[in-house]
């Protein structure tokens, strides 16, 4: 069903309202029987999108509202999440970086709504790797991740004016599934390699790239 504007062949073109065969409907701008521009497009699943089309895809600026009560917001590219965006989760943890291609990837903040820790660092198609720091409430570890956990040389720094060098060791890697369509929390005490301590010093400068990057 379709009620709005049509052009002069008959196509949707403007403003108007629709219900799909599926069930759900749509609510906005259309363009030669496309839709495009300004919308929004209720699920019969209970998801929502508003926000902006371009020839029937999400493209652009929109807000995406997932059943389970998550929710994305930000930038849009041929249906994918892509760009810079915030992903609230269902247990209220929050990512707010970069996307691309559906999946987290580049440079982001991932936040764990219980602990108030945080992740700060690179991902790489959805999966923590890269040079990153985990700031906790009195404490943060400064290091570099592979495949979602830390490796090789890093440090923790103490509020109290220390830090102890270390490195982790990790025996095995094991790949993560591919991701559905709505976004999984990462766990909240996530399995990590084991620490070897190696010293403590007074506090001082560091960068990711002073420690070498580890061997696969």
């Amino acid at each position: 069903e379709y009620d709005g504007d049509r052009n002069a062949d008959g196509e949707r073109h403007g403003y108007g309202k629709a219900r799909l065969p599926n069930g759900d409907t749509y609510e906005g701008e259309y363009e030669r029987g496309l839709r495009s521009g300004r919308g929004t497009y209720r699920f019969k699943s209970g998801a929502l999108y508003t926000g902006s089309y371009l020839r029937n895809k999400k493209h652009g600026k929109g807000i995406f509202f997932y059943p389970d009560g998550s929710k994305y917001s930000g930038d849009w590219v041929d249906d994918q999440r892509q760009g810079h965006g915030e992903y609230t989760y269902a247990n209220g943890d929050t990512y707010t970086g970069e996307w691309f291609n559906h999946k987290r990837h580049g440079q982001g903040i991932y936040v764990y709504k219980d602990s108030g820790s945080k992740y700060v660092g690179r991902w790489v198609n959805g999966i923590q790797e890269g040079p990153a720091e985990i700031i906790h409430l009195n404490h943060r570890f400064l290091g570099r991740f592979f495949n979602g956990k830390p490796l090789g040389r890093g440090k923790y720094v103490f509020d109290f004016g220390c830090e102890q060098h270390g490195e982790y060791i990790q025996l095995e890697q094991e790949k993560g599934e591919e991701e559905e369509e709505e976004e999984v929390p990462l766990p909240v005490e996530p399995v990590e390699p084991t620490w070897k301590a190696i010293e403590i010093t007074r506090l001082t400068p560091w960068t990711p790239q002073d420690e070498k990057s580890p061997s696969p």
